[in-house]
């Protein structure tokens, strides 16, 4: 892995040197006039929004309705944001976001596990409108190469099929530009972090222009031995070959070597020195290794029909392999001096397909215009994985002595082969009638899964289920004054479970509903979208993992609900705006027993964030922002209790020329928090952090 970081690095550098070749103007004097250009809001996904407030959403209706017009809950955050606070994770760029808990497991160098309105959504992450196709692990895309991140909100089936009850999260890549740019630069951090990055932008004719981006990171967290050496490259190619065809390629591969946290066990929380707890790992360097690679290869084609329809699909394929070694903490022995371990094996080969096909038109009924939209996706998934569990050494917290690795037979085995396919029809009819929008949307979807499992606690068994639902969504919103929209909204959603529970029966599909009403206002004066909602979600047949051997198993009916309140904006020139606070409550309704009227883990009463950033014509710029995490229960059984935390963060930096410095500083005051706690361990939050780039951009 460390040749692959050097490659990067050398890539790189050589990319720098190339800057006073690529950085060049054209001036001969002339004018040119030119006709007026009227813009509008758009889903053309190389239509980067300036600042942080963005006026299209790729995920929420896949049609060009604004944002601001669009009767659900949506939030966007932008690559300015993103650089700004020198997100490093999808979770760092999602701290900020309303109702979301965008690293509830503090820092996790393997993949981003995010919580919406209190569920989990790590496996409803989509890139560029299209699923990433997950397991047992997860991938964890490169934010320096995202353009925007979206936050769609509440059960979203009638279009995406298969997705979580809370929400989808969908990543969007940097696409190839019409005109040429670049950047070239350096970070570090003070755990130890460096990285080098570049993204070029050329245009070969009028209708052909190409983007290649990469970064090479070595990251370093407060644990000395827990980091990740990562190297990643995506190139985009935009091809216009007629006037009304445009096709969109894209494609990345990553190559990373994340290491698995083990935690601490929760008796040994406020027991010592917390901020020594913080950093001290139990784990065994030379068994923790890790060794990932991520490939994805597609297009989004867009076609214009002579009657005015067009034609629109999007393509992806992607190898996921990954072998890890890990640890992870059982609880104490000997007087609470020693801790108790366990160790796994994990080897996944995942690959798939997403092929997503749309006709989309307009249409008039009397006063009333229909934006319709068709479509058919198909999504072809295979897994095929081996899970190993092994007895761990103890290990003396206070005086630790490394090397004792496990030596014996795993204890658990489990090899299942699986393959998902799901198919899914969709039709939906945005209307705009005077002041009324509506927005309705029906799906149906049939899924089989087939394949094999086998444990050596339960033997060999045969998967062989076919499933099927119909969704949909139905939204009406009413623009009480310009710029301002109440609406009204329900949706349901529907999700098949690959495997089998501790038991060897077939997991059912998860079936989710929710009622949502709220309001947006978009005002005149200022660049800005200011956000309310108030939300009832309901979920049957929640899985939750109890870990070997138990498994998986599937509780009764969870509700969430709550209120959320959002405001983006550009308050004046240079000052860029972003606050949030939401409320929630989480139950376990019935039937799952000891645990019945219990709150979700990791899912806090209290959320609320607010960042400022103010850029001068001096080329200076500061930020600052502080985020709160409310008290929250640690597992099902509502065992452990988490307190609530308050972090500060800041930024600064200047820019003259083509040169920019910038500056973070995350955890500002160093507060020693814990970010989960259940059965399987503890984990605190990142600390104090320092952290700076320089670049040259042209």
């Amino acid at each position: 892995m460390r040749s692959t970081y050097r490659a990067f690095l050398l890539a790189g550098a050589s990319a720098t040197a190339l800057v006073p070749a690529l950085a060049r103007a054209q001036d001969d004097g002339s004018s040119i006039e030119l006709d007026p250009i009227f813009v509008t809001a758009t889903t053309d996904t190389t239509a980067q929004a300036e600042g942080y407030v963005a006026d299209y959403s790729q995920a929420a209706t896949k049609s060009d309705t604004p944002v601001a017009e669009t009767p659900q809950s949506i939030s966007v955050v932008t690559a300015q944001q993103i650089d700004d606070q020198n997100a490093q994770t999808l979770g760092q760029a999602l701290r900020y976001t309303a109702g979301v808990l965008g690293e509830p497991f503090g820092v996790d160098p393997r993949f981003d596990s995010p919580t919406i309105r209190g569920f989990e959504a790590r496996g409803s992450q989509y890139v560029n409108g299209l699923r990433q196709l997950r397991y047992l692990g997860a991938p964890a895309y490169e934010t320096y190469a995202l353009q925007q991140v979206e936050v769609l909100r509440g059960p979203n089936s009638s279009l995406y099929g298969a997705g979580s009850p809370a929400g989808i999260i969908n990543q969007v890549q940097k696409r190839a530009q019409s005109f040429d740019f670049g950047e070239v630069g350096v970070g570090f951090d003070d755990n130890g972090s460096n990285q080098v990055f570049f993204d070029f932008n050329r245009t070969a004719t009028e209708d052909l222009s190409f983007r290649l981006t990469g970064i090479g990171k070595d990251f370093n967290s407060q644990i000395d031995e827990l980091g990740n050496e990562r190297g990643y490259v995506g190139l985009a190619a935009r091809w216009r070959p007629t006037d009304r065809t445009t096709i969109d390629f894209i494609s990345s591969y990553t190559d990373d070597s994340p290491i698995s946290p083990p935690g601490i066990p929760a008796a040994l929380v406020d027991q010592g020195d917390d901020d020594d707890l913080r950093e001290l790992y139990t784990g065994e360097e030379n068994w923790d290794e890790s060794d990932r690679q991520i490939f994805n290869l597609g297009y989004e084609l867009n076609h214009e029909l002579p009657n005015g329809w067009a034609l629109s699909q999007g393509f992806r394929y992607e190898e996921f392999d990954w072998e890890y070694y890990g640890h992870y903490v059982n609880g104490t022995a000997n007087g609470g001096t020693e801790i108790t371990r366990g160790a796994n094996r994990q080897v996944e080969h995942n690959s798939g397909i997403n092929l997503d096909t749309r006709l989309t038109g307009e249409i008039a009924t009397g006063a009333a215009t229909h934006d319709l939209l068709f479509g058919i996706d198909i999504r072809r998934y295979e897994a095929d994985t081996i899970t190993e569990f092994y007895y761990g050494e103890n290990l003396d917290w206070q005086d630790p002595d490394y090397g004792n690795i496990p030596t014996g037979d795993a204890w658990y085995v489990s090899t299942p082969d699986i393959t998902q396919t799901q198919i899914g029809a969709y039709a939906q009819d945005e209307i705009t009638a005077g002041r009324l929008r509506g927005s309705f949307a029906l799906r149906y979807d049939w899924s089989k899964q087939e394949g094999t499992t086998f444990t050596n606690f339960a033997g060999e068994g045969d998967i062989d289920q076919t499933d099927d639902a119909l969704t949909g969504r139905a939204g009406l919103g009413y623009e009480v004054a310009p710029g301002t929209l109440v609406y009204a909204n329900y949706s349901t959603s529907f999700d098949p479970v690959i495997g089998v529970d501790g038991a060897g029966d077939q997991l059912k599909p998860l079936e989710a509903r929710q009622f949502e009403v709220g309001a947006k206002y978009q005002p005149d004066s200022f660049n800005g979208l200011f956000t309310a909602a108030i939300y009832d979600l309901r979920q049957e047949n929640l899985t939750v993992n109890l870990g070997a051997p138990l498994g998986q198993r599937q509780i009764g009916e969870v509700q969430s609900y709550g209120l959320e309140l959002e405001a983006v904006a550009e308050l004046r020139q240079g000052l860029n705006f972003r606050a949030s606070y939401a409320y929630n409550e989480t139950e376990q309704i019935e039937p799952d027993g000891a645990n019945d009227g219990n709150e979700l883990p990791n899912a806090p009463n209290h959320l609320a964030g607010i960042w400022l950033d103010q850029s001068f014509d001096s080329g200076f710029r500061i930020g600052g922002g502080a985020r709160y995490i409310g008290d929250r229960k640690g597992d099902l059984a509502n065992t452990y209790d988490i307190d609530d935390v308050t972090v500060v963060d800041l930024a600064a930096g200047y820019s003259r020329d083509n040169m920019e410095i910038s500056m973070n500083v995350d955890n500002m005051f160093d507060n020693v928090y814990v970010s989960s706690c259940g059965s399987f361990g503890c984990y605190y939050g990142e600390g104090r952090t320092f952290s700076a780039k320089v670049s040259y951009k042209w």
